[in-house]
This record gives C-alpha cells, structure tokens and sequence, in this order.
C-alpha cells in the first residue's frame, strides 16, 4: 500500500503559463541514472519482540534483501544475501527473533513464505506452483495466519500454523482455517480469531463483505446494496463486537464505517472530500491510523484514543509525506517513512513519550544536490467532454527564456491507477535531462472518486487516450515546450496506451515508450494468472471477455492488429518472466512495426517480470530510453 505536510498548488492553466514565463534558476548539474539509481530502496518496518530493531527490506546491493535496524546505534544488518530473487522482509515472529519473509524467483510473482531461524532457511509452501500470502499473527501471538493457493490455483485458502514451540522445528504444518470455494477472500480476523471478514469482487467498481462466523461456520452477506458500491475491511473492534470497513456507499469517496455484528447498525465513523485508503488500531487500541490520497498526496492521521480522539501531531519532520506507519505492541514507539517526488523514502522512528523524533536512513546518493531536482506540481486540464483530469506537472530547472524544451507524456499502469507524488528516478533523469514530464491521471484512474474511475469502462483506448491527446493542449499553453516534440510513455496499461496512441492517433506523438504494454487485448485477458480468478469477472466486466462476441471490441482497440498505423518509432522493454504481458506480445509488435519499416528498439530482461526489481536492470533500461528519446524526440 501506498501512504504530508506540503500543500501542492492546483494552479489554473492561466496561472501556470504565466508563472513559466518567468526565467528559471541555474541550470542544474546534470547526472547519469546510475546516480539517481544510487538511491537506496526500501520499504517495511516491523519491530522486534524488544523493540530494540526494525526488519525493512533494502535494495542497497542492488536487489532487495531482508536488513535489520538497530534503533538505538543505527547498524544496519543484512538477514539475507540473495544476489537473484528479490526477499521482502514481513515480520519478526512475536516472541523471539525468527524471520519471516517472502521471495519469487525472478519476477514470476510465485511468491513463498520463509522462515529464517538459526540461519536456517524453512519454506512454509511445499508446493513449488503455489502462491503464498502473509496475513500476519493472531492477537494472542499463538498462530500464524497465510493465505495459499495450493489446493485451487484459482482461490486462496486461509491457513493458520501454531509458532509455539516450533523455534527448532523445520517443519511448519499448516491448519486450513478457511477453504475459498467461492472466490471470496479473507480480509480481516477478529481478535479472539472467531470471526473472518471476506470480500467479494464482483466488478472493478463493485464489491461485497461477508462476515464468516468460524463457531457456527455460517457465512452472512453484510453488504446487500443495489449499484456499484465498494467495500473493504479494515480491522475488527478489539472485543470482537464491531466490523471497521470502508466503503462509498451513497458517496463518490471511501470513508470509514463500523458494522455491529450483534444489531447488524452501520454507523459511519470518519470522510473526507477524498477516499480513505485505509485505516487500523494499534494493539491495544490507543491510536487509531487513517491514510487519505489527497490529490495523489497521502494524508496520514492519528488519533489518540486514550485521548478522546484527539489528533496527533508530530512535530519536526521535514517537508513530505507520511506513509508506512508502523505502531510497535507496546504503543511506545511508531515507525515510518517520509518522502516527496523530490526526495526518496526515509525512515524514521517515533517515541511517543519522549516525543524524540530520529532519523534511520539517507536514502538520497550523496552525488546529487536536492537542489537540482524537481517537485511535482498538481494541475488539471480540460478534456474534450469538460471532464477535468489531474496530473502532475515537472518542468525542467535552469530554463532561459524563451528556450523550448521537449514533453513526455507519463502514463501509469492499471488501468485503474495513480501517478502519485512520489520520487521516480527515472522522471528525475528524464527531467535533468531536459524533458518535461507531464503524468497524465486520465479518467479510470484511482482517487478521484468512484464516477472518474468507472469513467472509461468499455472506452479504453478510445476515451481515456482523448484524455491524453487533450493534454496538448494544455502543454501548448506552457511557453517553454516544443509542441514539435511530444512523445508518450508508460508501463503495463501505460504501455497499451503508449502503442493504442501510435496506433490510433498516430500523428500525434513523435515517439512512444512502451514498458511491457498490452498490445493484445485478447491474449492478456485469456491468458490472466489463475490467481486472478476472483477479480477476472471483473475485468472481463470493465475491459471486456474475450470468450464471448466482445472479442471483436478487443481486437478493435489491441494495437497488434494496427501495426499498419504505427509510422513513428518507438521502444519495447519487457521481462521475460512476466505473467501479466506474456513477452510474445511485445515480439509481435517488434516484429510487425519493423516489417512496416518503423524504427523500433528492443529490450529484454531474462531475469524480470512485471516491473524491474533488479538495480542494474532500472539503470539499463532508463539509459536505454533516455538514448531512445535523446535520438528520435529531442534529436527529431
């Protein structure tokens, strides 16, 4: 999950072609990608039964291993060495220092549990073609709970292990607590481990929440309602009486509500003019976290409870965004990060009775000056039916006037996410290299209520890429591009959008970048992971089921089927291991363009899959399309 202290401007078109008039700063240093690589990734946070450290997971070798914190020196200590797979940290176990953490083999999203004790390596899921998920511990500390796909790849069963005196053992078996016959995922476990909150995906707009009583073994629908309505469980009161869940029933935006299990009284607890992301209590429920995407910002709220809710505030921190808190057992010290689109995440550590804020980690690469990079700004434009679309704006440092830069547009993945304020080094290298980035949220994206998201159901690549046309014509007010050279990129539907507007419209953009984008519709959605299975309808809902006549709409909008359009080149990186975008995809569009004479660039990586977790891999690829845009946009 994704997780603010800086108030970004919405400035008007008016306002912000006026403000880009005016001439610009020193010019920046200019740095290579390994330097804005030279960051060091890491996410988590779990405390150790003494709190005295934290586990995060670090890519500082250049791939992400299981790293131990030190709280009161600092240290950092590597648990794991993979130099392959990528190793996520989740959680020390409750009452000694074995590890828990989870790994793939080489990006194909065939995720097992491990447990690392005594520097032995224990693999919790025997089957080698099953899927793991880790749910965490039960509130006396007695259980483990995960997730499996082992019985049915298309459901995941709710598994629990008893810990208890199994520190030498390396064998973990395994109790199936919940069997998913339905498709109906587990989602919450009460504190006295009675009852489970399930959901139910029914479309990508619309969802159900059943309650499963494990005395009775009965399961209650709790979510009877008529239209598209999402709902999501959060956490169980700490007696066990109430269901906290979020939901938009009757709004645009997620808020907070409680479910009484024994009256059946919804009440609605907390909103916002924007969706609540999520929300959970500490152990012993003295405070209360709530997360709010406020304008593609996370908003982090903690109340104290002991307090008549009153709101927390943590002073001396520096400017950006709250995510990843983490509230240790004892309620005595929280963990979290702070970054903006200008800074990568940092973690720090709160003691709430001193009220001691400390520093853990300098993520930045001490090559880089802060000052030359460049913070995000929130802008909207109107699209050609009046709806408004969000994005974010990064302009070039160092502009004289009247110079003239190229655009690219940035298209998130999805189709239903969100370009957030975040640091990206490769729009921070595009950027630095004189390229404005303009991270188009068109309609379908998250965040901006549920009619903008269901915007563009059964209109992809037809009203969602006008969206992206239409953001021309905002960058045409900025004095400072070159409206001769916009080109357009992304990632996984960003990549589909990529090659649907060389294919559709393709006099528009002068080059496109495509990170192992769909290009046919047809394949991708008959060829969806069997994990998938309890969201697949709901695809096939919102993009179309490729087993029925909606074949014919799928084929319209893939832009394999196009290639003949396509005259301005473009670039392909793709993973080999992707179970998402088969690699087949991208070597029929590579194909098919160069028949047709189009210059194309090619790139593969046999040890990815969806997305590059590996180091060397981002460097590579960044490098690869900043030579591509250099030679065929900025070079045009």
């Amino acid at each position: 999950m994704n997780k603010q202290k800086i108030a970004w401007c919405m400035l008007l078109l008016a306002g912000l072609a006026s403000c880009a008039t005016k001439e610009s700063e020193t010019p920046p240093k200019l740095y290579s990608m390994t330097q804005f690589m030279d960051i060091v990734q890491i996410n988590g946070g779990a405390f150790s039964p003494d709190e005295s450290k934290l586990l995060i997971s670090s890519k500082e070798t250049g791939i992400f291993n299981a790293v131990e914190i030190d709280l009161k020196s600092g240290q950092q200590t590597a648990m794991t060495k993979s130099a392959d797979n990528a190793i996520f940290g989740y959680s020390y176990f409750p009452k000694d220092n074995r590890i828990l953490y989870g790994s793939d083999k080489g990006g194909n999203e065939i995720t097992h549990l491990y447990v690392l004790s005594n520097g032995d390596v224990i693999d919790l899921i025997q089957d080698s073609t099953a899927k793991a998920q880790f749910y965490g511990w039960s509130y006396n500390q007695k259980l483990m709970y995960y997730a499996s796909n082992s019985r049915d790849k298309r459901y995941f069963d709710l598994h629990s292990v008893q810990i208890e005196g199994t520190s030498e053992d390396k064998v973990y078996p395994s109790t199936v607590v919940y069997k998913n016959e339905k498709g109906l995922d587990p989602a919450s476990i009460s504190n006295d481990d009675r009852y489970i909150a399930l959901t139910e995906e029914i479309t990508t707009n619309n969802s159900n929440m059943y309650l499963l009583d494990t005395q009775s073994g009965k399961t209650e629908l709790l979510s009877a309602h008529e239209g598209d309505v999402q709902f999501n469980p959060q956490y169980f009161s700490l007696d066990g009486t109430k269901l906290i869940y979020l939901t938009n029933e009757g709004s645009e935006f997620m808020y907070l509500a409680s479910y009484d299990i024994a009256t059946k009284a919804k009440t609605k607890l907390e909103e916002a003019p924007w969706d609540i992301m999520y929300s959970y209590l500490s152990r012993n429920g003295k405070y209360r976290v709530v997360a709010i995407n406020n304008d593609a910002r996370t908003e982090i709220k903690i109340y104290d409870e002991s307090d008549g809710g009153k709101l927390l505030k943590v002073e001396g921190l520096p400017e950006g965004d709250i995510t990843g808190v983490n509230i240790s057992d004892s309620e005595k010290l929280m963990s979290f990060y702070v970054s903006s689109s200008k800074s990568p995440s940092n973690l720090f550590l709160y003691n709430f009775e001193t009220k001691e804020v400390k520093q853990l980690t300098n993520t930045m690469s001490k090559e880089i000056d802060p000052n030359d990079l460049v913070a995000g700004e929130v802008i909207r434009f109107k699209s050609f039916d009046g709806m408004e679309i969000p994005s974010l704006l990064y302009k070039p440092k160092g502009l004289k006037a009247g110079e003239k830069v190229p655009a690219l547009l940035f298209i998130h993945g999805g189709p239903g996410g969100q370009t957030r304020l975040n640091y990206s080094p490769i729009i921070q290298h595009l950027v630095n290299h004189g390229y404005a980035i303009l991270a188009v949220n068109n309609r379908g994206s998250s965040g901006y209520g549920k009619t903008f998201f269901a915007a563009d159901d059964r209109k992809h690549g037809d009203e969602d890429l006008r969206d992206c046309v239409d953001s021309k014509k905002f960058l045409a007010t900025l004095p400072y591009i070159d409206m001769d050279k916009v080109g357009i990129m992304g990632g996984s539907y960003g990549g589909y959008m990529t090659m649907a507007a060389l294919a559709f419209t393709p006099e528009e953009f002068k080059v496109g970048v495509n990170l192992f984008g769909v290009t046919n519709w047809i394949r991708t959605l008959k060829s969806i992971p069997p994990w998938w299975e309890a969201g697949r309808k709901g695809l096939y809902v919102e993009l179309g089921d490729p087993f029925t006549a909606d074949s014919v709409a799928l084929y319209n909008k893939s832009p394999l089927f196009h290639t003949d359009k396509i005259t301005k080149p473009f670039i392909v990186l793709q993973g080999s291991n992707d179970p998402r975008v088969l690699q087949i995809e991208s070597d029929e569009i590579v194909a098919n363009a160069r028949k047709n004479g189009v210059p194309v660039e090619y790139v593969i990586f046999p040890d990815e899959g969806h997305g590059f977790v590996k180091k060397e891999n981002n460097i590579k690829a960044s490098e690869e399309i900043l030579k591509f845009v250099d030679k065929y946009l900025k070079g045009a």
